[in-house]
């Protein structure tokens, strides 16, 4: 049965309203994904304080997005995320999924306002394939990474410590580990941000997301990211 959800997020973020604004906006593919094209209505647009974005449906169906931005100290903002709609199914599995993500969205979005802000952005996302989705198998990606299959520091590196990164096109650069939880884990290197998510503990494949701040290829990016994936689970 359909159920209607809100999921709110708040805190301070680097950056001024302005900055904070056009990466919720326009600059979503640096920290998020690509929202340009989507399905959607700016029935609030009053930069740099208020925006909310709206999609509707048959039968009462919605998303809805909304931030609210007031300026703070020192170049600073303090951000009110809302997500609100309507689940049609699972509804339990779908919040928990959906609240999870977003606190790892808005965790890189910080990651992204405090170390590349304004710098252009390659954007890639693959998916595991379908054995990705069993239990365990965030753990192997997390071994991939040389992290270990456990959460935190008793099972190798931890969020803030540096790490060698074993990744497609940065073997030799030392990467810091810049979220690390049971289902997720962000790592950082001079010119990108790599998210991992581990979707398998809400019924769907692992996956990676890339947002490189620099010249690069999209497709071998993405090309290289999926080859490195799908070898996990061969």
């Amino acid at each position: 049965m359909s159920k209607e959800f809100e999921i709110v997020c708040e805190g301070e973020f680097p950056g001024t309203p302005e900055q904070v604004w056009d990466a919720v906006t326009t600059e979503t593919a640096a920290w998020l994904f690509p929202t340009d094209g989507m399905p959607g209505e700016d029935i609030v647009s009053e930069r740099p304080t208020h925006h909310v974005n709206r999609m509707e449906g048959a039968d009462g169906w919605f998303n809805q997005l909304e931030q609210v931005i007031e300026d703070r100290p020192e170049g600073r903002s303090f951000l009110r995320w809302v997500h609100s709609g309507v689940f049609a199914e699972d509804w339990d599995t779908q919040y928990d999924g959906a609240s999870a993500h977003t606190a790892f969205y808005l965790h890189t979005l910080a990651e992204y306002l405090e170390h590349f802000v304004g710098r252009p952005v390659v954007f890639a996302s693959v998916d595991g394939p379908t054995a990705s989705a069993d239990p365990g198998a965030f753990g192997r990606v997390k071994a991939a990474l040389g992290l270990g299959a456990g959460a935190g520091a008793a099972a190798g590196a931890g969020a803030g410590d540096s790490v060698p990164a074993a990744l497609p096109g940065i073997a030799s650069e030392t990467a810091v580990v810049d979220f690390w939880n049971d289902n997720f884990v962000g790592i950082r290197t001079g010119d990108a941000l790599y998210r991992f998510f581990g979707r398998n503990a809400f019924g769907a494949p692992v996956g990676v997301t890339v947002h490189h701040f620099g010249a690069a290829d999209p497709t071998a990016l993405q090309n290289s990211w999926q080859d490195w994936l799908d070898r996990i689970f061969d």
